[in-house]
C-alpha cells in the first residue's frame, strides 16, 4: 500500500503526488479538473484523466452481521432521531448541530468558544466536558458482476423506493473494507470480496465522508436484506439514473460507468458541496469540486 503521499506543486491542469521513496508506486499524476453534471439527465461530462495503479485492499476477515436500528443517508447524518440519544441535537446553519444536553452526565450545555480554539463547541456546565463533532464515515461496494453492477432499492426513509449501493455507516472496531462487506450482506445478502478502493467523497455540509470500493460477488447468490424491497444486477446502459437515492450514489455511478467505458480503471476523490437549502431528494442540487483522480 502506499505509505505516504507528498503533495510536490500544482498547476493549472492539476496536482502532481508522488509517493515517499520507501513506497512501492512510481509518479502518478492526478487531475484536478472538476466533474459537472447535466440537471436534465443526470450523467456527467468528462474531463481528461491518467492512469491508475490499482490500489490492494487487504481482505477483511470476516462478515459480521448486525442490524443498525434506524435509516441512514446524506440528509441524517447522524442515522438516529435526537429522542433515541443522550445527546439532545437540533439542526442548524450549515454542518453545525446544537448539542443541548451532555452525553456524559446529561447537564446542561453552553455554547461558547473554548480557549485556544476557534470554533464554537457545546462545553457542560455540570462536568465541563467538551462535546466535539465530527463527521460520519459511510462505506459501501460497487459490487461488478458479469459486466452489472447490484443496487438495491430502499425499504426505509429517506429516499424510499430509489435505489442505491449498498452502504452505511462504519461501526468502532471494524476497518473500512470490513463495514463496507457487513453493509452489503445487511442489505444484499450477499458476500462479496473487496478488490480495491474506488472513491472518496466529502460532504462537508453534512458532515460525511463516503468510501465506496470495488468489489466481486464471492457467490452469485444475492437477496434483498430488511432496510432493501429489491436486489437487481443492471447493466451500465440500464443503471436507474433518474431513480438514485443520493448525489453521493449519482457521482460515483457515473464515475464508474465513465471509468469502465474508457478502459481505464481510476480513484476519485472529490468533494459533493450541496447546495444550502435544497431537498435532500434533489440529488443533482450539487457540485462535485476538487475532483483528483488517478
Amino acid at each position: 500500500m502506499l505509505k505516504a503521499v507528498q503533495i510536490l506543486g500544482c498547476c493549472s491542469s492539476g496536482f502532481v503526488w508522488k509517493p515517499r521513496s520507501s513506497g512501492g508506486f512510481s509518479f502518478i499524476s492526478v487531475s484536478a479538473k472538476p466533474l459537472s453534471y447535466s440537471l436534465s439527465s443526470g450523467r456527467a461530462t468528462r474531463m481528461d484523466s491518467s492512469f491508475l495503479p490499482e490500489f490492494a485492499v487487504r481482505r477483511a476477515r470476516s462478515l459480521r452481521a448486525f442490524r443498525a436500528p434506524s435509516a441512514r443517508s446524506e440528509s441524517n447524518p447522524d442515522g438516529r432521531s435526537a429522542s433515541s440519544s443522550s445527546v439532545a441535537v437540533q439542526s442548524s446553519a450549515g454542518n453545525v448541530r446544537k448539542i443541548n444536553f451532555c452525553q456524559w452526565c446529561g447537564g446542561p450545555t453552553k455554547h461558547e468558544i473554548p480557549h485556544g480554539e476557534e470554533k464554537m463547541r457545546a462545553i457542560c456546565t455540570v462536568c465541563g466536558k467538551i462535546a466535539y463533532q465530527n463527521p460520519k464515515m459511510v462505506v459501501g461496494c460497487l459490487i461488478e458482476h458479469d459486466n452489472k453492477v447490484l443496487l438495491c432499492k430502499r425499504k426505509i426513509q429517506p429516499s424510499y423506493g430509489l435505489w442505491t449501493l449498498p452502504a452505511g455507516y462504519m461501526e468502532i472496531g471494524e476497518s473500512a473494507a470490513e463495514g463496507a462487506i457487513r453493509e452489503t450482506w445487511e442489505e444484499a445478502n450477499a458476500e462479496v470480496e473487496v478488490l480495491s478502493p474506488f472513491a472518496q467523497l466529502d460532504i462537508p455540509l453534512i458532515g460525511q465522508t463516503y468510501i465506496i470500493f470495488l468489489a466481486n460477488l464471492k457467490k452469485p447468490q444475492f437477496s434483498p436484506g430488511p432496510e432493501s424491497s429489491e436486489c437487481q444486477l443492471f447493466s451500465l446502459d440500464d443503471i436507474p439514473f433518474d431513480s438514485l437515492a443520493f448525489s453521493s450514489m449519482l457521482v460515483t455511478l457515473n464515475l464508474y460507468v465513465e471509468d469502465v467505458k474508457a478502459g481505464k480503471p481510476k480513484f476519485h476523490y472529490g468533494t459533493i458541496n450541496k447546495r444550502p437549502g435544497t431537498s435532500p431528494s434533489d440529488i443533482h442540487a450539487f457540485t462535485l469540486d476538487y475532483h483528483l483522480q488517478s
